[in-house]
């Protein structure tokens, strides 16, 4: 399933905010990412469209089956990602922004081999 990029640091945000806070509105991701309310209201309304997100009365945002898949995957590409980067010797804030970049352009075949060598290599590490 491919998204636009925009559409997947949305989700993702929204993950970590929900994960960090348990609610989420909108104010809350303008906030995260420095973006303004009204881009943040468009891309919301956008989101909502395609089914990715649902928005309660009082504005709470929450991600559905759909989005809450893309957000995830996208999610575990960071966090792995930016370990390995730091792992290699790149200090963590560069780190974070690399894998921040090359989670989205990443295949799923590269990914999931990057991925297999690392839990190898903590397995290694971890039997020493």
């Amino acid at each position: 399933m491919k998204i636009q990029e925009s559409a997947e640091n949305y989700l993702e945000t929204i993950l970590i905010l929900q994960q960090r806070n348990g609610q989420v509105r909108s104010i809350d991701i303008a906030n995260e990412m420095n973006f303004s309310k009204p881009s943040i209201s468009y891309a919301m309304k956008q989101l909502r469209e395609n089914g990715y997100i649902q928005m309660d009365e009082q504005g709470y945002i929450t991600l559905t089956d759909r989005g809450m898949e893309i957000a995830e995957c996208i999610y575990e590409r960071h966090k792995l990602l930016t370990g390995f980067l730091i792992a290699l010797g790149v200090d963590e804030e560069t780190a974070k922004e690399d894998a921040c970049r090359i989670e989205h352009a990443i295949s799923h075949k590269s990914f999931e081999k990057i991925k297999a060598h690392a839990e190898s290599v903590i397995k290694d590490k971890a039997a020493k």
